[in-house]
């Protein structure tokens, strides 16, 4: 084992990964009084695939914490329904303003301003510490039990000795690697093209989604820019890299031909991401002294935006489970379980329905003169029906509350 430089000893909790889960559950269980370390591999929080939906349950979230006022002073939009465009017909989606949450709208806001904004409130309390560029590469071990993480940082080898490692490190987690944790991949017949585009004054002034001939382009307002985000095969990039950037222009402009006058704005294939999708989770999302959460429990498809939701979800759930057992000399299994049992229905639910819809948009790519299906009418029929996805994609299954308290009350 590599001689730590410097070690991080006496730590209820260690944190790998500094997204929604990591931070929001390192904020709660220190705003509980409780030492935590979250380890970011990365010097900020900066990333341009990361998602910016602030989910109506986030928000309620936020209000049970007494932080709304402050969080809603963040740079941010309010969407409160959601539009699609099925060929020439458009519909709403989603209703959020029923919703029986405090703020009742879907929030657009950088993932990087919310992780800073929780940064900033977790930061409040001594007992919080966030380490940035520390990536980690191992796992301390006494015996069978994980008690902590080697992690290589600009100072050198850092250990951090704590009663539970949490990995919410994402779809590629090292910690359920390095745990030896099995995955079970259900598949995923899709990939995603990120790029941007500039607005101008007279574009559509919503967040949508456009459907033509099987043709799918989600478009994010971000005020200043469209975020695109385009539904592609699986594996099918580098086919349309080989048909020429030119072609892709014109793919595009047929699903959205509102953008057509600012698609040399694509200059190279460097403007434009693949965004792989995978759908998997584990079988066991914990062993002895370590649990994983969010997406390195399981990754979900983008379809909904759901995948953050679900994290701080998590997050929420783990902390409310495990800040009573931090007492205990040990933090046995059968606790970590009760996150899994909690959590573990509501992902199944919907990466059951993420897979339908992919498969739905597999079938229909490449067809034309497609109507659009009875449901999609019977939302503009009736908008009571509105609700329902709101509440799906807005609440999600099993909404979580906090129930951790405040150290400093």
């Amino acid at each position: 084992m590599d001689t730590p430089t410097k070690v991080e000893d006496n730590v209820h909790c260690c944190i790998a990964g500094g997204g929604p889960a990591g931070m929001i559950l390192g904020f709660l269980l220190a705003r509980a009084g409780l030492k935590v370390v979250v380890l970011e591999k990365h010097a900020d929080f900066f990333r341009d695939f990361r998602g910016d939906t602030i989910h109506p349950s986030t928000i309620q979230i936020m209000d049970e914490l007494g932080l709304l006022d402050e969080f809603l002073k963040v740079p941010h939009q309010e969407v409160i329904e959601l539009k699609a465009i099925f060929n020439d017909f458009e519909f709403t989606v989603a209703d959020f303003s029923h919703l029986p949450v405090a703020k009742p709208v879907l929030g657009l806001m950088p993932q990087w301003d919310f992780l800073n904004f929780v940064a900033a409130q977790a930061a409040r309390y001594s007992t919080f510490k966030l380490i940035k560029e520390a990536k980690v590469t191992g796992l301390l071990r006494d015996g069978k039990r994980i008690t902590g993480v080697k992690a290589e940082t600009p100072d050198g080898i850092l250990h951090v000795k704590a009663k539970l490692t949490v990995g919410t490190d994402g779809r590629s987690s090292t910690v359920r690697q390095l745990a030896g944790l099995k995955v079970i991949k259900t598949g995923a017949p899709i990939d995603v093209l990120w790029f941007r585009l500039s607005q101008r004054s007279d574009d559509p002034p919503y967040t949508f989604g456009r459907f033509f001939n099987g043709n799918i382009m989600i478009l994010l307002n971000r005020k200043e820019y469209w975020q695109c985000a385009y539904v592609i095969e699986k594996g099918d990039f580098e086919k349309i890299q080989k048909e020429g950037l030119e072609n892709f222009r014109e793919q595009l402009a047929s699903v959205s031909p509102f953008l057509a006058n600012r698609l040399t704005e694509l200059k190279s294939w460097d403007d434009v991401k693949l965004l792989s999708v995978d759908i998997d989770h584990l079988e066991k999302w914990y062993d002895e002294g370590v649990l994983c959460i969010g997406d390195a429990a399981h990754a979900m498809s983008p379809i909904g935006g759901v995948g953050i939701n679900l994290a701080i979800q998590d997050a929420v759930a783990a902390a409310n489970i495990l800040y009573p057992h931090f007492s205990n000399k040990e933090i046995d299994v059968s606790v970590l379980k009760q996150v899994q049992d909690r959590r573990e229905w509501p992902m199944r639910v919907v990466q059951r329905v993420q897979v339908i819809i992919q498969n739905i948009i597999r079938k229909g790519r490449g067809q034309t003169n497609v109507k659009p299906p009875v449901l999609l009418r019977l939302f503009n029929l009736f908008p009571i029906l509105r609700r329902i996805p709101a509440r799906v994609v807005g609440l999600g299954i099993r909404p979580e509350h906090i129930r951790t308290p405040n150290a400093n009350d």
